[in-house]
């Protein structure tokens, strides 16, 4: 396969070359031209799914652009009332169009003729969409995406001052690494007041969404908003009993190692209790890892890792920054977090971060390298809809990506004595993120199948929930304040519910990668390469079958996994 980062923006055949998203008024035409359309032939019907995908990719491109601006500066008004018009005023009356279109292709005597081979995940993604599809949703899924974004705005805010200076919570979270102890106390307690002030504005916030969604499920047939969602999210290929199985998989084999973790941790500290403040430092006289300097520099250090583990992946972040598809850096008043923001008419993606100068961040970088690459890698794809592909693969991208790059961290750092200390903190990451997963997992199970619980019944659940996946071996004696707001933090229970698990199935993906590239790294590279070209056109076990992993998430293969991952953690 030959590969080009030379990325061309998709040609317009239906819609005028100028148009721009504005106004419904001046969109809903081209909707309902694509309605009243006839057609005679298969030739024809291709012909209008080329449309409806074009219309699609320009309309979906807009919406990113609005969320990308706003989050680059929640202070700007301008910025939030132009995303809030879109979710509003635009999204709402497009739905209904949506619907019908489904409607007409599945009707379409033609659509049988459809290659099936090619079409069938699309077309049953239309099924779905139509079978969940209710008028009376509309205006509260409206809702819920404006609102979903005060997470980004109540976060957006949060600052501490560490000596003399104001930081966001992101910078702040540096001097956790640091090799003073009294210092991590001090700005850990400082991150987790600054958190308690907004404490009830995050409760208030999340309340409101769990009603909303309620309804979304209820008003569409379900018993709870988690069995709706589990559909809408395209889940045909494991069920909630899966994901119970993968919770008691991660008590079962991952907890005894990041018990082991931990311990050595503490040991190599010299402490009596490993205190949460403690988990990211180093002993005095050894200073944190400082990979880089500024956004360019870990842009650059990351091209030049991508280069060496093949070329067409430096080639991609090269053409994002021609295009100025980067805000890095974190800085007051930008939201939290980070995300590579497919960009479906352009064909480059964007990507959006808060990098502080820490390891953490060289993580966060090669995790949305992996998705652009994965963004390039499908855009070539005919329709718009064969370029959504499942989270549980979009994920493997960006894990394994982590991973691979591992091996070409030299360009980070220039001694071996950094590079095994990277390494090592980058697989402890990779166990220790399993526990976490299945508490936020689990937690979302237990909110959407009650939804009608008190502020004190969500408090109490979630301490249960984090208990059962904590190994006791860090002592949070004298911090529960802090414990009992944690899941605050994780802004995906706010913006994208149920979405989370993802992360643990497509590790389990990304650590079967790189069990590949130890043996054969040309291979490993080739396989991922050959399955996240497939996009969205093949089922979730069809998509891991083509990088010659299992779909599996059973204890065994968990434990599997988890022994080779202990293996080379000790080779370090």
């Amino acid at each position: 396969m030959t590969l080009s980062a030379d990325i061309k923006r998709l040609e317009r055949y239906f819609l005028p070359k100028d148009f721009t998203v504005t106004t419904w008024d001046a969109l809903e035409p081209y909707f309902k031209t694509l309605l009243e359309k006839e057609i005679n032939s298969k030739e024809d019907l291709n012909e209008w799914l080329k449309d409806i995908s074009e219309v699609e990719a320009a309309v979906s491109e807009d919406a990113c652009w609005r969320q990308i601006k706003m989050t680059c500066d929640t202070t700007d008004k301008k910025l939030e009332e132009a995303f809030a018009y879109f979710c509003m005023e635009i999204q709402p009356k497009l739905q209904p169009y949506a619907d019908k279109l489904n409607r007409k292709l599945i009707q379409c005597p033609f659509t049988d003729e459809l290659d099936k081979d090619k079409f069938f995940t699309y077309l049953r993604s239309v099924r779905k969409s139509i079978d969940l599809f209710r008028e009376e949703n509309i205006p509260i899924q409206a809702e819920l995406s404006v609102m979903q974004q005060q997470y980004g705005v109540i976060a957006g805010k949060m600052t501490v001052e560490v000596n003399g200076q104001e930081y966001t919570l992101q910078q702040a979270s540096k001097f956790l690494e640091n090799e003073d102890r009294a210092l991590r106390e001090e700005v850990y307690r400082k991150i987790n007041e600054r958190r308690l002030q907004d404490k009830q504005a995050m409760h208030d916030l999340y309340t409101q969404l769990i009603e909303r969604r309620d309804k979304i499920g209820i008003n569409a047939g379900f018993k709870n908003y988690r069995d709706y969602k589990f559909l809408e999210l395209g889940r045909f290929d494991y069920t909630k009993a899966d994901c119970y199985e993968f919770h008691e998989s991660v008590k079962l084999h991952v907890l005894p190692l990041v018990a082991r973790i931990n311990e050595k941790k503490k040991e190599k500290l010299g402490l009596d209790a490993l205190r949460p403040w403690d988990t990211e430092a180093e002993p005095a006289g050894i200073k944190p890892l400082h990979p880089f300097e500024g956004g360019r520099e870990l842009l650059a250090k990351t091209e030049k890792c991508f280069e060496e583990l093949n070329p067409f992946f430096a080639a991609c972040l090269r053409k994002m920054d021609e295009l100025k598809h980067f805000d890095l850096d974190s800085r007051k008043g930008k939201a939290p977090g980070g995300y590579n923001c497919p960009l479906t008419e352009s064909g480059a993606p964007f990507i959006f971060m808060n990098a502080a100068g820490q390891m953490g961040d060289v993580t966060t970088m090669v995790h949305e390298g992996g998705h652009a690459v994965h963004s390039f890698l499908s855009h070539g794809l005919e329709l718009s809809a064969f370029k959504e592909y499942p989270m549980e693969i979009a994920e493997v991208a960006s894990m394994a990506m982590e991973l691979f790059s591992m091996d070409h961290w030299e360009a980070f750092f220039d001694n071996a004595v950094d590079l095994k200390r990277a390494k090592e903190h980058q697989l402890e990451r990779v166990i220790t993120i399993f526990p976490w997963i299945a508490t936020i997992d689990k937690f979302q199970h237990w909110v959407y199948e009650n939804p009608a619980h008190t502020i004190e019944e969500r408090t109490d659940k979630w301490l249960e929930i984090l208990n059962e996946f904590s190994t006791h071996t860090i002592d949070f004696s004298g911090l529960e304040a802090y414990r009992k707001i944690g899941w605050q933090r994780q802004l995906h229970l706010f913006e994208v519910p149920f979405y989370y698990i993802e992360y643990g199935i497509a590790q389990l993906g990304a650590i079967g990668l790189w069990m590949q590239y130890k043996l054969n790294p040309e291979r490993a590279i080739n396989n991922y390469i050959k399955a996240l070209s497939l996009g969205g056109t093949k089922t979730l076990p069809e998509l891991y079958a083509a990088a010659e992993l299992k779909f599996d998430f059973s204890p065994a293969h968990i434990q599997v996994l988890m022994d080779f991952v202990k293996e080379e953690m000790e080779k370090l």
